[in-house]
């Protein structure tokens, strides 16, 4: 009989051995502990003792504990991984999970800023050089934030004699490297950071006062500041990328190119923002515009 929890560690190790996103495996490892957890209150130790109304009682809770149904939908599917493996390792004949269907929701569109609201973000942000950089270059790039933290300072090309400025992105996980135009309003704030980065030997591009990488929840927090700042509500980090794809396919630009740039996976992922916009008619424009 295999117990909960050294099932849950091999869970882990076999996410690990597929290569899973390190945010994957954290979010399931997490939600699997809160599964056992609630497992344990009503005396359950081993794999097999698991009925599908356990896992509806443990949704329950979390919907009585104040979970959205979106975060509810995310513990179920992690819930539903975790014993397809455990049936897949034969630790059990039936699949408990199989039987529990997922809440209904609808799911939130995209939230794009208006112009007025990102100039607001950028003036608010005006004379933090690093916080100013960061905000400008999400504007401008559309990189996500977890690239922007992994960003080194030999990733940066600055244009010279003409030539059009880009960042390097490193290949991440299960994402593959790619490069990303910097236009003049990127480069000119990236110029000033950098003059007036802290001096130290780390290569991560965006380093706290005492040289130290910045992390994505101190980069969260401190745009979130900044977002309260400028007056602008329920608005978050992401929310700047978005802006980004909308931006430009409402200008105008190739769905192929905006998707190229942005690392979608499938043009899918890119053709839901036309839902949200009024692409002008006519040619398309090749060149990327500022924001």
């Amino acid at each position: 009989m295999k117990k909960l929890d050294e099932a849950h560690k091999e869970f882990i190790e076999h996410l690990k051995g597929r290569k899973r996103a390190s945010a994957t495996i954290l979010a399931y490892g997490k939600d699997i502990e809160q599964l056992i957890a609630f497992l344990q209150e009503i005396s359950k130790a081993h794999v097999h003792e698991v009925t599908s109304d356990d896992i509806k009682g443990f949704l329950a809770k979390m919907q009585n504990s104040g979970y959205t149904l979106k975060s509810i939908s995310r513990k179920l599917n992690s819930t539903k991984t975790f014993f397809r493996y455990l049936k897949v390792q034969e630790y059990l004949t039936d699949d408990p999970a199989s039987l529990v269907d997922h809440p209904k929701f609808e799911a939130k569109p995209p939230r794009i800023l208006s112009p007025t609201e990102y100039r607001a973000l950028r003036d608010a942000a005006r004379d933090d050089a690093r916080i100013a950089a960061i905000i400008e270059v999400l504007l401008q790039t559309g990189i996500r934030i977890g690239e922007l933290a992994n960003l080194r300072t030999d990733d940066v090309f600055l244009g010279e004699d003409g030539k059009e400025g880009h960042l390097y992105i490193r290949p991440m996980e299960n994402r593959p490297e790619r490069t990303v135009p910097l236009n003049k309003a990127a480069e000119a704030v990236l110029k000033r950071y950098l003059e007036e980065r802290t001096k130290t030997t780390n290569k991560t591009l965006f380093v706290t006062k005492t040289g130290r990488p910045l992390l994505v929840r101190n980069i969260r927090t401190a745009i979130d500041r900044y977002y309260k700042r400028a007056g602008i509500s329920g608005a978050k980090v992401n929310d700047l990328r978005h802006t980004w794809v909308a931006h430009h396919l409402s200008s105008g630009a190739s769905l192929v190119l905006i998707s190229k740039i942005a690392g979608h996976k499938r043009l899918s992922t890119t053709e839901r923002y036309l839902s949200l916009i009024q692409p002008p008619k006519g040619e398309e424009k090749v060149k990327l515009e500022q924001l």
